[in-house]
């Protein structure tokens, strides 16, 4: 694995071995990191934390980059049983940044427990509908302003 950098020596060995495997296929594709980012809906600073374990990958990186090795179904769900017990054994941040909802006593996410690839985007419904209103409610603030703004505009042109 040259041109690799050297993985931390307490990784678990499950994690390990699922990084190792990991590189082996980015390997295989012949893309760069650029290239692998423009071809994948994660960017070329995502596939270099995964691929040097600061951080494990969601599994639809694993499933693109899979697809993009041309891998078959049955090595792709070999991939996939990695890619789980990887992240059952992948070290837990000591500390992770305590959010309004969802936190636990310690001050870390309880979703993150859950599934630590879980993207900051994939709110759960609850919260997603929270920012929706507040959206809704700007989108109809901005629209009132605009129409007073088109019907002091009338009245002052007479």
């Amino acid at each position: 694995m040259s041109g690799w950098q050297a993985l931390p020596d307490d990784l678990p060995p499950e994690v390990r071995h699922f990084v190792e495997q990991l590189r082996q296929l980015k390997d295989r594709t012949g893309l760069s990191l650029v290239a692998l980012g423009a071809r994948t809906a994660y960017s070329k600073s995502s596939w270099h934390r995964y691929l040097n374990a600061t951080q494990p990958p969601p599994r639809q990186a694993v499933a693109a980059l899979c697809r993009i090795a041309g891998l078959d179904t049955l090595d792709a769900e070999r991939f996939g049983v990695r890619w789980e017990l990887a992240v059952q054994a992948w070290p837990r941040p000591a500390t992770a940044p305590a959010r309004a909802s969802g936190t636990q006593e310690g001050g870390t996410d309880e979703r993150y427990e859950e599934d630590p690839t879980l993207p900051w985007w994939d709110e759960p419904p609850k919260e997603r509908a929270h920012g929706m209103n507040r959206l809704l409610l700007a989108a109809v603030l901005l629209l009132v302003l605009v129409l007073l703004l088109g019907v002091a505009g009338a009245v002052a042109s007479g």
